[in-house]
């Protein structure tokens, strides 16, 4: 079991900059700009380019930034040339993932004129580059997934354990599995994803009937066995939520619960994470049948296609949140109006069509992402549920 655990963390490393990999669509406008105004964030010039930062990682030490970092520019330059009569000045600044480095290049991007910021990825760097960006009354669409730094003129463009979750737990109410136990990693992580499917089984009508943690290893997953075991069968659970990746507890999770007795076919596994990255995933036994939320897969394929056919690599799994940037800034844009790029109009209802499918951004900072659901059936993803397509129905 060792073997087993200490490989899926191998498989998953790569991936560990996002909770849940993101892709990309072709496709850039928004759902509907509806009515624009009010709020934070600088005016802007409708007779020219509209000066946009990009804050990218380039310069860490960290392995596969240089990567993510040319990725980012790569993806908003493919999304500025989908623009129709919008003109974006993109400028690129590196932070080296540095909190410090990305507030001074948050201020130097401001004093060269940029209306609005796009970046950093990591929270303390974006957190650090939103202050400065404060002072200057601009708004900035970190690529973070953590909503614990979204508010005020920051707001998150990545996947959040909040709105997967909602997604997730709501899709399991339709399908009559209600009664649900939380699996979590004891850290800020774990406890984020318990708390966020504890808040989605209120908003939904479900019920959380236990919530049980373990230490991240292999002895700790172990520990904790009878105690699921337990919650689940003295409950009556019809399902069992995880909140762990590939790269952590998911792999021996699902090949213990089986061994205790707690069957896929007895009682729903469903997680927060894909189980579909890295691809070994798809040849857990455990994950077979298991429920897991992704982007439109069709949006997603026809951009990693695209980036692919125009740079000659594949997409970085979260280097698309850049495309959904540019499609939001220009989507907003092409209204013509000066307040394009207050809060206010950032947040209006009816979102965007991006990158993996329709999106918004909150008044809180947060924002939703449309999911599909699947499944896993003989090491093939499965969708039962389409991504919505627009806001206010099914899937929100």
């Amino acid at each position: 079991m060792l073997a087993v655990f200490n490989q899926a963390q191998k498989l998953g490393r790569k991936f560990a900059v996002s909770v849940s990999a993101v892709a990309a669509a072709v496709v850039l406008a928004a759902c509907d700009p509806g009515t624009i105004g009010g709020s934070s964030g600088r005016s802007i010039n409708t007779n020219k380019p509209v000066p946009v930062a990009l804050l990218v990682p380039r310069g860490s030490a960290q392995q596969g930034d240089s990567v993510l970092a040319q990725s980012l520019e790569n993806a908003a330059r493919l999304a500025i040339a989908d623009l129709d009569d919008v003109q974006i000045d993109l400028r690129v600044y590196d932070t080296a993932g540095d909190p410090a480095l990305a507030a001074s290049a948050a201020s130097k991007a401001i004093s060269d004129g940029a209306r609005i910021i796009l970046g950093p990825v990591y929270a303390e760097a974006a957190n650090a580059a939103g202050v400065a960006a404060a002072k200057r009354n601009v708004n900035v669409l970190t690529f973070s997934n953590n909503s614990s730094i979204a508010g005020g003129n920051v707001f998150v463009m990545g996947p959040t354990f909040s709105n997967t979750a909602k997604r997730i737990v709501g899709y399991a109410k339709t399908q009559g599995k209600d009664n649900l136990v939380v699996l979590s990693d004891n850290n800020t992580a774990g406890m984020a994803g318990r708390d966020a499917t504890q808040q989605a089984a209120v908003d939904v009508g479900a019920n959380v009937a236990g919530r049980i943690s373990y230490d991240l290893s292999q002895q700790g997953v172990i520990n904790a066995i009878p105690s699921i075991s337990d919650a689940v069968r003295q409950s009556g659970a019809d399902g069992i939520v995880l909140t762990a990746n590939s790269a952590g507890a998911l792999p021996l999770l699902t090949q213990l619960l089986p061994e205790a007795g707690l069957r896929p076919e007895d009682v729903q596994y469903m997680g927060l994470t894909r189980w579909d990255i890295p691809a070994q995933t798809l040849a857990l036994p455990g994950v077979q049948g298991g429920w897991f939320a992704l982007p439109d897969p069709s949006t997603t394929d026809q951009f990693r296609s695209r980036y692919q056919n125009t740079y000659g690599v594949a997409p970085h799994a979260i280097g698309s949140l850049a495309y959904d940037g540019i499609a939001a800034i220009g989507a907003l844009v092409a209204a013509g109006q000066s307040d394009a790029l207050t809060s206010t109009a950032l947040t209006q209802p009816a979102g965007f069509r991006g990158a993996s499918g329709v999106f918004r951004l909150n008044p809180d900072g947060t924002n939703q992402r449309g999911l599909a659901i699947a499944t896993i059936q003989e090491q093939k993803v499965i969708i039962l549920d389409p991504a919505p397509q627009s806001f206010g129905g099914a899937g929100f």
